[in-house]
């Protein structure tokens, strides 16, 4: 799912290339009184995204279906994790209308985890694509999928929805999988990547953070599994803590670093690479049509 952060609960020390300025522009403005106006689901502004309004800017904005409580507990994430609430049948027309009142010329969808149905959310998450669809027939999709515990029936709903960008984060390397992600796996979601570029989805994204305390050689290990599973597009960005009872930042990558990590990437064939502190999984995500 999209990775949900605080900017604002951040380290003393925070280094220069992290400070954010506020959204501004008339296209930000516009979007900003309609979210309010009609309390429109963004996971833009229940994340706090550094890049909302540079995002907006371009006509891009990212909904969160299956509501806002996770029934996993992974260490960065500042969504709750509980007990979710019933599924919404509605959900799906409510999403597609949010998107035709923002005029949403790219929108990406992302979900919690839930692990509490059989089938994942998967008959919602393909319900949405079809209502977007049908209501918006001009605006491109990016569906940032949970691993649906790996069970193909589930990814299948997704294929048989065939948005341009099927995203699914690896959000850490290996070595830190378990502590990072907790009921995740690591090998599971490079399965999950490669199942659905094999099954004929046109684009497949990831994303990973940096500075939970991974090397260098392993984000180019991840870097170098994921290419090995087909994957078209990579995100790499700056871990910042969501709140005290999550995992503590280890280290701020510099400008430096992420401009390496981006070289390397385009080394090894990945058709786009976003890499800086405050890149995010939607970060540039109209561009990754292309």
């Amino acid at each position: 799912m999209e990775t949900v952060l605080d900017t604002n609960i951040i380290p003393t020390g925070k280094p220069k290339w992290l400070r954010v300025k506020l959204p501004t522009g008339k296209k930000y403005t516009e979007l900003r009184g309609l979210v309010d106006k009609y309390k429109l689901n963004t996971i833009c502004t229940s994340g706090s995204c550094p890049n909302m309004g540079e995002c907006w800017g371009e006509g891009t904005a990212t909904f969160m279906i299956l509501g806002n409580v996770c029934t996993r507990s992974c260490g960065f994430c500042g969504v709750k994790t509980g007990r979710p609430e019933t599924v919404d049948w509605d959900e799906p027309e409510k999403v597609a209308r949010s998107i035709k009142l923002m005029n949403i010329k790219h929108a990406v969808i992302t979900s919690v985890d839930r692990d509490d149905i059989k089938d994942g959310g998967s008959i919602i998450w393909k319900e949405t694509v079809k209502a977007i669809r049908r209501m918006n027939p001009e605006t491109t999709l990016e569906t940032l999928i949970p691993d649906f515990q790996g069970m193909e029936r589930n990814i299948d709903r997704i294929v048989e929805a065939n948005p341009e960008v099927v995203s699914h984060n690896m959000e850490t390397v290996r070595r830190l999988t378990r502590e990072v992600r907790i009921q995740a796996k690591y090998d599971r979601s490079l399965a999950v990547l490669k199942y659905l570029k094999d099954k004929g989805i046109r684009r497949t994204k990831s994303g990973i953070m940096l500075g939970l305390g991974e090397t260098e050689e392993e984000v180019i290990q991840t870097m170098t599994d994921l290419r090995e599973a087909n994957v078209d597009i990579v995100t790499i960005g700056q871990y910042l803590q969501p709140s005290k009872k999550h995992l503590p930042v280890k280290e701020f990558i510099t400008p430096e670093q992420f401009a390496k990590y981006e070289a390397i990437g385009k080394e090894l064939g990945f058709r786009h690479v976003e890499s800086g502190a405050l890149v995010r999984s939607s970060y540039h995500a109209q561009k990754h049509i292309l």
